[in-house]
């Protein structure tokens, strides 16, 4: 079952049953908690029998037909119930007995002619087990209740044994799903309040016989598994069980209103629906129970356990309704009160979102009418949070629904009956979402209440895109129907072009509706050889043959020529006769079957009228008046109805007469547009895009349009290039014998991968061996610098207080003298980082072809000013000119920052 949503919210479909996982993980998730011990284990015996439940399943379902029938013998008399089952029952299943083997087998088998023997592969059926069941005393099918008799296959009736056979099925269908499910929800849900039903078509005795039947045939295929035996008989009891309950009562609504008192909703729907429990705060609740409805209040009011969101609790409330000083009713009162309710549900909001809110948290509902939000928006506005709570708590539907100790708990839709005119935002305002949503939703969709619907396309607001379409009521493709569907009213005239010379127009000459287009128009095919049945006007165009009249009336009338076998033959002979003129033929052909089916039976009946309008008639309808006469003809009198007032009216009489083959001569401007645009329609020029040649702007910039001097051009060179750029120091280390360069080189790299002069005391305790290492060529500089990316002082300072993008560009500026290229470079940085760590990331750069070419193994990396590509130019001078403490913005970011406004 599906349920449209009329307000925007996405679909709702219900689920009709109810499984162990499901059951158990919908009560946790909605308590906000894990699943506890009983719950688990309850899941781990479910799944330890899974293997065991379906296998039960494919036996019952293998040997449905059987079991069915065993019970339908039971109750049935004077024929054989199995000549109605909906599908044949095996041959190796049954041996049949009987009279002729030309007579029919299914009416031998509804005479009662015919029997049936199970074969040994049964569970147990039979003889032998008919004796059994006869001396076991009746125990496994149990008592024979007092009223029940057999009830007679001729008297009943065909078509009510197939339906009793086909419940039967459906019962013993129901046990499988509920044995695989684990869960006799389902077996609930379909099966209680079916005992009047059944009691005003059948018996009820019979059929509780039947079930008993049924479960005594299913057992015997168990016999020796007492697992198997023992859940096949609890779920059949389940269904024995619930089919002796009497039918429940709907659940009514309650309300202040006559439009909400009294709406119902039927109790298969509660039973279905996911089980939402409900908490009450009692005085001999133990102190874990009393805090779990605490915890439920907080759950409804917050919308979250705020003992673990914000790891707080407003305790001396929790004391005080624990003690019974408060009721719940109170608690709830000020929980809604609390500072922390107005910073989550108040403050961020306006006064009408925040009261829909309001609605959900304490009535478990959203608002149900514009009067209602107008009645809670003033007391909103005059008096605050305060007021809007007060009004709610102290409503008589708080009363009636939750009283003084019950926690508020969500009304959707398996709780109670839900209403129409708020069904759309009332499911989203049950969303978990619903505080994220800025714009209240109820009073826009309220205000639309009080006034008049709009003149609607005729349509609908389908936007239909065939060009039949009533009027020039959509512009533009880009219009939103739904929210302007009709520019135009229901007493605008439609726009028509005439097809044919514009002074005979017919709404500015009406005497010259008879007249032919000539070459302006389309080409007109009338029949000359019907004495006086001219219409007046030239017989110019008039056609001799009538085989050409014939297939110009088949394609107007049907937009094409039809197949040979849709043709009307004997009217085409009476035509070629003259003993029907070729309105009549139109009219022949417009009755006929096969137009019936192209132009009416598929078509919702204004479209239909608009097709048949311009087809018989030549022309669209001129409006919602001229249509709206055709719909109340339809609807009065028919099809055959309108075929006949359009072929005897006055226009068709005065534009084609007895012997004219209808023509298009009118169009919408719509449709002479879209004939035009056709490829190989659009003439010579028409439409044409007139390009102007333009000289690009970075063309005129770039010109010169002075002389310039060999000085001048140099300095234009040279603009915007700094003095560090040229006079970059690059430390080698050529010679291990020069003490001083050695200590140079150190000291350079000391600056290029930390950003400054190391102290003496930080060297000798971190930095000793490696520079010894250095000193006596044991390591080159490459190996250097990378141990001193690895080494805890960096990992201190430029990797453990920022997060990996920022590290990258760092990492890139100390390793590789530069800012990253682009985000796909970041990207396998990232990578590297995230899954193998700084050292890792660190060899990624010093050991990459890159580092090799520009630095090799003797050089200290440096700021490559003149080496960089021109677009990564200023983001290395950005990355170099930023203090690198002070400045946590990233030089590459992912995307634009967004200010959060918290």
């Amino acid at each position: 079952m599906s349920i449209k949503a009329s307000g925007g919210s996405s679909v709702a479909r219900p689920q009709l049953y109810q499984t162990v996982p499901v059951s158990a993980i919908s009560q946790a998730e909605q308590q906000d908690r894990y699943l506890e011990n009983s719950e688990l284990k309850e899941l781990t015996t479910y799944f330890s029998s899974g293997s065991k439940r379906l296998e039960i399943a494919q036996i019952i379902a293998n040997n449905s037909d059987l079991i069915v029938s065993r019970a339908a013998n039971r109750i049935f008399t004077g024929g054989s119930p199995m000549a109605y089952l909906e599908k044949p029952v095996e041959e190796e299943e049954m041996a049949m007995v009987g009279v002729g083997a030309t007579e029919n087998l299914q009416e031998k088998m509804k005479l009662g002619n015919v029997t049936y023997v199970e074969t040994s592969s049964g569970g147990g059926g039979g003889l032998l087990g008919g004796l059994r069941s006869i001396f076991s005393g009746g125990t496994a099918t149990g008592a024979t209740p007092p009223g029940f008799r057999p009830i007679n296959v001729s008297r009943y009736g065909p078509s009510n044994m197939q339906k009793s056979l086909r419940d039967l099925s459906w019962f013993l269908r129901y046990v499988t799903y509920a044995i695989v499910a684990g869960d006799t929800n389902i077996i609930t849900v379909n099966t209680r309040g079916l005992r009047e039903v059944i009691e005003n078509a059948c018996s009820t005795d019979a059929t509780l016989v039947a079930l008993q039947t049924m479960r005594a045939s299913s057992i015997d295929y168990f016999k020796r598994d007492n697992e198997a035996k023992a859940l096949v008989t609890q779920y059949f009891d389940v269904l024995i069980n619930e089919f002796k309950a009497p039918t429940p009562a709907n659940k009514l609504r309650q309300g202040s209103s006559s439009d909400q008192q009294g709406l119902e909703l039927p109790l298969s729907y509660f039973n279905a629906a996911a089980k939402r429990q409900k908490f009450v705060m009692k005085p001999g609740l133990s102190p874990l129970e009393k805090q779990s409805v605490i915890k439920a209040a907080y759950r409804q009011i917050f919308e979250r356990d705020i003992t673990k969101a914000y790891s707080q609790s407003i305790s001396y409330l929790e004391s005080q309704v624990k003690n019974g000083d408060i009721s719940m009713k109170e608690f709830v009162r000020r929980l809604g009160k609390s500072p922390l309710y107005q910073k989550q549900f108040y403050q961020p909001f306006i006064n009408s979102r925040a009261l829909e809110l309001a609605f959900r948290h304490f009535l478990g509902r959203g608002p149900s009418s514009r009067e209602e939000v107008q009645d809670y928006f003033s007391i909103v506005s005059k008096g605050g949070l305060a007021a809007l709570i007060d009004a709610l708590v102290d409503s008589q539907e708080y009363s009636d629904y939750f009283g003084e100790e019950t926690v508020p708990y969500i009304r959707g839709l398996g709780q109670e009956a839900q209403e129409c005119r708020n069904w759309g935002m009332q499911q989203d305002l049950f969303n978990y979402s619903a505080p994220f949503r800025k714009v209240p939703q109820f009073i826009t969709t309220f205000a639309k209440y009080d006034r008049p619907l709009p003149d609607q396309h005729v349509y609908g607001s389908g936007n239909d895109p065939l060009e039949i379409q009533f009027g020039a009521i959509f512009p533009k493709e880009t219009r939103n129907p739904n929210s302007s569907p009709a520019p135009f009213s229901k007493d605008t005239k439609r726009i028509l072009i005439h097809r044919g010379a514009g002074i005979n127009n017919q709404n500015s000459n009406p005497a010259a509706r008879g007249e032919f287009p000539g070459s302006l128009g389309p080409k007109v095919f009338r029949l000359d050889q019907l004495p006086g049945s001219s219409n007046g006007a030239s017989v110019k165009f008039s056609e001799s043959s009538t085989q050409a009249v014939i297939l110009a009336c088949y394609r107007q009338v049907f937009g094409r020529a039809v197949y040979d076998g849709q043709r009307l033959k004997v009217a085409e002979i009476r035509l070629e006769n003259g003993d029907i003129p070729v309105r009549e033929f139109i009219r022949m052909l417009a009755k006929s079957d096969v137009f019936r089916s192209m132009y009416w039976s598929n078509l919702y009946v204004v479209k239909a009228i608009e097709y048949i309008h311009r087809r018989l008639l030549g022309r669209p309808t001129y409006g919602r008046a001229e249509m709206n006469k055709y719909f109340d003809l339809c609807s009065k009198k028919g099809f055959y109805a309108l075929i006949d007032e359009i072929l005897d009216s006055v226009e068709y009489n005065e534009a084609f007469g007895e012997d004219t083959v209808p023509y298009e001569r009118y169009l919408t401007p719509g449709g002479l547009q879209l004939r035009k645009n056709r490829p190989g329609s659009i003439g010579e020029g028409i439409g044409a895009k007139v390009e102007k040649e333009e000289t690009p702007r970075f063309v005129e910039l770039g010109a010169v349009k002075e002389l310039r001097s060999e000085p001048d051009i140099q300095f234009r060179i040279q603009q915007g290039v700094t003095v560090q750029r040229e006079q970059t120091k690059v430390f080698k280390l050529t010679s291990l014998y020069d003490k001083v360069a050695v200590k140079n080189v150190i000291l350079a790299a000391y600056r290029q991968v930390f950003e400054r002069d190391i102290p003496p005391f930080v060297v000798k305790n971190e930095f000793t061996a490696l520079e010894s290492k250095l000193s006596n060529g044991e390591i080159t500089v490459k190996e250097f610098i990378e141990s001193l990316g690895r080494s805890e002082r960096y990992i201190k300072q430029f990797y453990t207080p920022y997060p990996n993008t920022k590290v990258i560009e760092l990492g890139t500026k100390h390793f590789l003298g530069r800012a990253p290229l682009n985000q796909k470079e970041i990207q396998k940085y990232n990578q590297i980082l995230a899954a193998e760590g700084l050292g890792a990331f660190i060899g990624a750069m010093v050991n990459s072809m890159e580092y090799l070419q520009v630095f090799g193994e003797d050089t200290v990396p440096y700021r490559r000013f003149p080496t960089l590509p021109a677009a990564n130019f200023p983001n290395t001078e950005k990355l170099y000119n930023k203090l690198t403490k002070q400045d946590e913005e990233l030089v590459v970011p992912s995307f634009k920052p967004v200010k959060t406004g918290l």
